[in-house]
């Protein structure tokens, strides 16, 4: 096996243990509401060496080891309905398939303005209802529950296989506000769901080599202890500090989004004029 496919050649002991502290903190915030890929994949892409694919697929490595932690200490603590979470994440993986699909054939740049006014209005949303999601009050039963769960699975699998940034908050407000999930229990059931897409996503890019396994498993490790932790001051602090922490995720994506949109798109234009 070749040494770089599991740490790059250019990377100290400095660098490692820098990534190490990143992986943390990303599986903390990822077990509390999602979005630990914001530090996580921006700090591998400064890796010497690395390609964008490698670090997509390294992230995916590293986040399944601490959303699995952070799955398994919610279903212990939470006991989040699996009748519920399990038919759901099947759809998201099949919808995450879907999604890489597309990825393929349409230009996925051009919705990232779009996903930017869609946060904006979900944190508008969000702060604007102070009692949404502080406890559940299922708004269907039956078959239409598990419907509408199967069809929110399966929507933010594609949109997570087509796009990707946002789809935590996307699931959680949608299990908050459609489905009527407190933000705890929507943190719970969305983490199994958030397991199954990074796991499609690894299925995937495996057979590609594009996996740096060695710097996987130890982010890994690291993943694995902040999403215990994380999971565990979720479920300390409750719904109220879910909640914030959710508002302040979505500002987050706003403004990297809006970055991007800026570097990539709107600044070029008046640079040419």
């Amino acid at each position: 096996m070749d040494p770089a496919s599991l740490i790059p050649l250019g990377l100290g002991w400095q660098g490692v243990a820098l990534l190490v502290v990143v992986a943390l903190t990303a599986g903390w915030v990822d077990a509390v509401v999602g979005g630990g890929g914001l530090l996580q994949l921006p700090a591998l892409l400064l890796v010497p060496g690395i390609h964008p694919v490698q670090a997509l697929a390294t992230n995916k490595l590293s986040s399944i080891c601490g959303t699995g932690t952070a799955s398994l200490t919610y279903y212990r603590r939470v006991h989040p309905d699996l009748r519920t979470a399990l038919p759901m994440a099947g759809f998201a993986l099949a919808g995450a398939f879907a999604g890489a699909t597309l990825a393929t054939m349409l230009p996925v740049a051009v919705f990232k303005p779009l996903i930017v006014l869609a946060l904006l209005a979900v944190a508008i949303f969000t702060a604007a209802r102070p009692t949404l999601g502080a406890q559940t009050a299922l708004r269907y039963s039956g078959r239409r529950h598990h419907g509408n769960a199967a069809l929110i699975g399966a929507g933010i699998g594609c949109y997570d296989g087509l796009l990707g940034p946002g789809t935590g908050a996307f699931l959680v407000i949608a299990l908050v506000s459609v489905l009527g999930y407190s933000f705890l229990q929507a943190s719970a059931k969305a983490k199994i769901v958030n397991l199954a897409t990074n796991l499609g996503a690894l299925l995937l890019f495996a057979p590609t080599g594009a996996v740096l396994w060695g710097l996987g498993a130890v982010m890994g490790l690291a993943n694995m202890a902040g999403g215990y932790l994380g999971s565990r001051t979720a479920i300390a602090r409750g719904t109220g500090f879910i909640r914030i922490a959710f508002l302040v995720i979505v500002i987050a994506l706003i403004v990297k989004l809006g970055i991007d949109v800026w570097t990539e798109d709107l600044a070029p234009l008046f640079a040419a004029r």
